[in-house]
């Protein structure tokens, strides 16, 4: 799901204050919350991937772009994405975490999703990522929400993708509703050639099985491809497994505050031990169903969510 960046950096720059006391350690916290999520996935699947979404600021010791990559957490990591980097509608470069990722881009991969109006601006945008070694899927007013599958591959190839480092090109698409049915969504992306698939773990209310992932590890040209589950680690979501019907009137203390824009979606505390539970570390967290499911890795949105909320115990 696409999130706009909000500047951290000001934050930072501000006097010591308890205030940025509190929402530098809620970045610290996401840091341990992503490290954590990954070391768990590494410890049933040494080659499940890990990419968080946004947030760039947390691949730097202290948040600090200034200061070196924050190893413990590049290590834990296999790619990073960012969305509106070159475009937010019309061509609007992001200098601040363009300097990031270009850092960032020397451990892992970046993979970008610009946001285009014009479809005459599609070809610049896959030129900036292409010039600065980023993995580029621009999309276009009708596919805002990672919708549709574009007809065309930029850097086709047939080569066996095995690790992210390995892709050239991607397919971020998360959501379903365009489908009347299950096989008519995953037919879809099959007859594709993208190198690296980023899809839901759902469709509709049901998981997709380890049969329907494996299906579309295959290229339409017959190489290889790693395929990469959406999850929501900064926002809890109201249509998902996990939610209960009564936190509507008792709602936990670890769901913060209405996310604005998104009806379904709210903040969570993610350094409270609830919100770990579902996310990671037991047979029926999310990141266990999409171990067994066969997925190559998690797409980790929302990481950004401290940019929102100051750390509390």
């Amino acid at each position: 799901m696409h999130r706009l960046l909000f500047l951290f950096a000001g934050l930072l720059l501000l006097p010591a204050c308890s205030k940025e006391r509190r929402s530098n350690r809620a970045g610290h916290k996401m840091q341990d919350f992503i490290v954590a999520i990954s070391d768990y996935a590494k410890s049933k699947d040494p080659d499940f991937a890990i990419i968080p979404q946004n947030g760039a600021e947390l691949l730097f010791t202290n948040l600090d772009s200034e200061e070196a990559l924050n190893d413990r957490l590049v290590n834990a990591i296999d790619g990073v994405g960012v969305e509106e980097l070159f475009y937010n509608g019309v061509f609007e470069a992001d200098d601040y975490r363009l300097q990031m990722l270009l850092k960032a881009k020397t451990r892992v991969p970046v993979f970008v999703a610009d946001y285009v109006t014009s479809d005459a601006d599609m070809a610049q945008a896959f030129q900036y990522n292409t010039d600065t070694g980023f993995r580029a899927f621009p999309r276009s007013s009708a596919n805002y929400d990672y919708l549709q599958i574009p007809s065309t591959v930029f850097h086709e190839n047939a080569n066996n993708i095995t690790k992210l480092s390995e892709t050239q090109n991607y397919l971020y698409l998360i959501s379903s509703g365009g489908y009347a049915d299950k096989e008519s969504f995953l037919a879809a992306i099959r007859q594709t050639n993208f190198d690296l698939v980023i899809i839901d773990a759902f469709f509709g209310d049901d998981w997709l099985t380890a049969a329907d992932v494996q299906s579309l590890k295959t290229k339409a040209n017959g190489g290889t491809r790693m395929v990469v589950a959406y999850m929501n680690v900064g926002a809890a979501e109201s249509y998902r497994y996990y939610w209960q019907d009564d936190w509507k009137l008792h709602k936990p203390r670890w769901l913060k505050k209405e996310y604005d824009g998104y009806a379904d979606e709210i903040w969570v505390k993610y350094w409270k031990k609830e919100w770990e539970e579902i996310i990671y570390g037991n047979d029926n967290s999310y990141t266990k169903h999409l171990i067994d499911a066969g997925f190559d890795g998690a797409y980790l949105d929302n990481v950004e969510a401290f940019y929102f909320l100051y750390y509390d115990d």
